[in-house]
């Protein structure tokens, strides 16, 4: 019987865990790198205990040291999480050497199944030669044999391209993972992503828990996923279960597992076995009325299980909410999180709380949302409308393309596919019209041809009741008062007026105007504006605004071309041969980061000479430092 559990992961999953311990009664240890000294899952932990004397992106990898850990804190089991070392059977062998429970299948289980290419041969697949690769094979897909979530994966759709692919996902894989391995695949255009959840015992009872749909993916990462898949006939998903339990039985498997299929003219293609529980897994939860972690402990206990698994029922939809700002190529973001809460009967996942600091070292999700309807429709509304509701104040976040996403008629008609993003990113990125602004022929607007978002004023408006202790207001009329702010890389200017009756604007009648709410109406149609402020910061409802000097700094101004880092992180490469001077092309890559796991490429934003270069490799760079400039040609 499992008196104390060490979680040897961070973040979300390590809180998830922790709640279900506490609900069984069993004693929690988190571990930490110096990054995560105060992080969330530490606090819930009943002990914490610093992981010492390793690099914060490698902390959570030495497994040494998390062994350590869980004798020191008179653990008796450990649970993997996700990531890191979850599926590395050397981790879970040492943990079953020192006298300790492993929540997860057998370090002989993991070992046919983590690395990517010995699980295609033992489902009778091979990878494909890199050296044998011709035009006709393409498009193909280069893919991390361990690990996942989307590092160390490029589609490469010409064969010059291979060489370079191969490179960058060694180098990711290896930093992600500790394992540089990768193989090449054939690529699906237009596949879906689905999985079958399994759980199997060690009296050989093996559980199919339905389906799920990853498809909607960016840069190989999924955004979105749902159970049941939708769509599916009864004969493709039994051949799903099937194949699922195929793979169960060939490594005598033991605990939570997902088999992954791409699905494609009918048929489904076996792409991997992941030997531990999944980001995705509260939707299964949330269909099936099961808690999965329960499960994994029970498991690993001795426990059988029961012969039938419990009954599906409804749909359940997740959405991956992630500090990233689609204005700088989803650029990860840093920073406070200052608030975050959904409405009430949505699921919230996180390993975040209000004031929480989001750094450079580790993923930047900071939420899964998850909402269960009766069906898939209601599931779609509710977690939308969840979405559109939620108050999120930090970091930009990828909140509004989540709710388009999962507005937009190819999902909610169920005829998505992994390319979704790729035909579909820049309509939904787009700014969103703001249904009360009309045209000004007098605005001031910096590339905007319609007068400021009416958050805008309320922003404004919410501020100057704040600073203003007598109201302000003159027995003359005066000049307004004037105010600007950045909303999603545009900037905006409002006017008001400080009167007798209190704050006015043209063109609105201001209802109320405090420092937290704000009633304005247009057109006889009142609109209500939560407002909250940090500092320069301010968010309205739903939207982030940064509050601009009335007269920017001259000497603020940068040179035309120039790269600045989107992100804190570290310069991992520099163009082979780039030096000042030198004739670069619009596309062309010039300098790589690293942050949070991921590389990132800064490109030339046109066609010209590189007339400064800052960056060196190996740097650590913040936000806006200037890593080189482009001088564009003169046509």
């Amino acid at each position: 019987m499992i008196t104390t559990l060490l979680v040897a992961n961070r973040g979300e999953i390590a809180c998830r865990i922790f709640r279900t311990c506490r609900e069984l009664g069993i004693r929690t240890v988190a571990v930490h790198s110096d990054a995560d000294d105060n992080a969330l899952h530490t606090r819930v932990a009943d002990t914490a205990v610093r992981l010492p004397g390793a690099a914060p992106a490698e902390t959570y990898l030495r497994g040494d040291l998390i062994v350590k850990a869980a004798l020191a804190a008179g653990a008796d089991a450990v649970h993997p999480g996700y990531g890191f070392l979850s599926e590395n059977p050397d981790f879970a062998r040492a943990v079953l050497d020192a006298g300790l429970t492993w929540i997860g299948p057998p370090p002989e289980a993991i070992e046919a199944m983590a690395s990517k290419t010995r699980a295609k041969e033992l489902m009778g697949l091979a990878p494909l030669d890199a050296a044998q690769i011709t035009e006709a094979d393409l498009p193909v897909l280069v893919k991390a044999a361990a690990g996942g979530g989307g590092r160390g994966m490029r589609i490469v759709r010409r064969l010059e391209e291979l060489s370079a692919a191969l490179q960058a996902a060694r180098a990711e894989a290896a930093s992600a993972f500790g394992d540089g391995e990768v193989f090449i695949e054939p690529y699906l255009e237009h596949g879906r992503h689905v999985e079958v959840q399994i759980l199997a015992d060690s009296h050989g009872t093996v559980w199919t828990l339905g389906t799920r749909d990853c498809s909607l993916q960016r840069r190989h990462q999924k955004v979105i996923e749902e159970a049941p898949a939708p769509g599916l006939t009864e004969q493709l998903t039994q051949d799903l279960y099937a194949l699922a339990v195929q793979a169960v039985c060939a490594v005598a498997y033991e605990g939570a597992g997902t088999v992954e299929f791409l699905v494609a003219g009918g048929r489904a293609h076996f792409l991997e076995m992941n030997t531990r529980l999944q980001v995705e897994h509260p939707v299964t939860e949330e269909v099936f009325g099961i808690d999965l972690v329960a499960e994994q402990i029970r498991v690993a206990e001795g426990h059988a299980l029961q012969k039938d698994p419990p009954r599906a029922r409804g749909h359940a939809i997740e959405a991956r909410l992630y500090a990233e700002d689609p204005a700088h190529d989803w650029a990860p973001q840093t920073g406070t999180l200052h608030h975050l809460a959904v409405p009430a009967g949505v699921r919230l996942d996180t390993g975040y709380t209000d004031g929480d600091s989001i750094g450079v070292h580790y993923d930047p999700m900071l939420a899964k949302a998850v909402a269960h309807a009766p069906t898939r429709a209601e599931a779609i509304r509710r977690l939308a409308g969840a979405l559109e509701g939620a108050e999120i104040h930090g970091p930009v976040t990828n909140r509004d393309l989540l709710v388009r996403s999962l507005r937009h008629e190819e999902f909610t008609s169920g005829r998505m596919d992994t390319g979704f993003y790729d035909r579909h990113l820049p309509a939904l990125t787009e700014p969103a019209p703001d249904p009360y602004a009309r045209p000004s022929p007098t605005t001031t607007l910096k590339r905007v041809a319609t007068r400021p978002p009416l958050v805008v004023l309320a922003a404004a408006l919410a501020d100057a009741h704040g600073r203003s202790r007598f109201g302000g207001w003159r027995n003359l009329p005066s000049q307004p008062q004037v105010k600007r702010y950045a909303v999603a890389g545009e900037e905006h200017e409002v006017r008001y007026r400080h009167t007798r009756q209190g704050l006015a604007a043209d063109g609105v009648r201001v209802v109320h105007a405090d420092a937290r709410l704000v009633v304005l109406e247009v057109d006889g149609v009142e609109r209500r504006f939560t407002v909250a402020a940090y500092g320069d910061e301010a968010h309205v409802d739903s939207t982030r605004l940064t509050a601009l000097p009335r007269f920017p700094d001259p000497a603020a101004q940068l040179a035309p071309g120039s790269l600045l880092a989107p992100m804190p992180g570290t310069v991992v490469r520099v163009a082979e041969g780039l030096a000042e001077g030198a004739a670069v092309q619009a596309g062309q890559g010039l300098i790589w980061l690293e942050a949070m796991k991921m590389q990132h490429r800064i490109s030339a934003p046109v066609t010209g000479t590189l007339t400064a270069l800052h960056a060196r490799t190996g740097q650590q760079v913040e936000p806006g430092m200037l890593l080189a400039v482009v001088q564009e040609t003169s046509s």
